[in-house]
């Protein structure tokens, strides 16, 4: 590197640790990347049921979820059927294998979710699902719109940890029962397209 100016050599030497540093990004976690293959089939795939319990000011014991911000005042003279815009509810809920709420949880959901939309209920979700079973450990990340009137709707799962460690792929949800405004269920059918083994 004789003659050649300061500037230079710092330039060649941050480009050789940029690149070695880009290459060894598999070998840091020392997993090797899984892609579904082209035919669309996922590399994992798992249903689950999340019960969502909201608070009513008498199941203290029992609510896994809360209001945490009021809807707001342009939700209640814009829609008849009162769209709860701008309400915010935060959750801590159990995740099952099976429909009833007592059967063996596989995961929590940690997140929150609001009403966005003035004209008809519909929300947005992001959480996530916490595993810490004999089955699976660590985190999937999952995000998107929630628009309640359709009969399934599609969330990403945008990332994730421990056993599902950078997942990708897409949470199909459909609501499998509901009680009033307190009590809802959701089948989650998890397609992850993109996973680390």
């Amino acid at each position: 590197m004789q003659g050649l100016t300061p500037s230079y050599k710092l330039s060649l030497i941050s480009v050789v640790i940029l690149l070695l540093g880009l290459t060894s990004g598999d070998v840091a976690h020392g997993r090797k990347k899984l892609v579904s293959s082209s035919d669309g089939e996922p590399c994992h795939k798992m249903t689950v049921y999340y019960h969502d319990i909201l608070y009513d000011g008498t199941n203290t014991a029992n609510a896994t979820s809360a209001v945490a911000a009021q809807p707001t005042l342009l939700s209640r003279s814009v829609s008849v059927n009162d769209s709860y815009f701008g309400e915010v509810v935060v959750f801590n809920d159990v995740v099952t294998a099976g429909h009833e709420l007592a059967s063996e949880p596989v995961a929590r959901a940690e997140g929150f979710y609001f009403y966005d939309n003035k004209e008809s209920p519909s929300a947005w979700f992001a959480f996530s699902l916490v595993f810490n079973s004999t089955a699976h450990r660590g985190t999937l990340n999952l995000m998107g719109a929630d628009i309640i009137a359709e009969k399934t709707r599609d969330i990403s799962v945008v990332g994730g940890t421990g056993d599902f460690f950078m997942a990708r792929g897409i949470a199909t949800l459909r609501t499998d029962t509901f009680e009033g405004l307190y009590y809802f269920r959701l089948q989650m059918d998890i397609k992850l397209y993109e996973c680390y083994v």
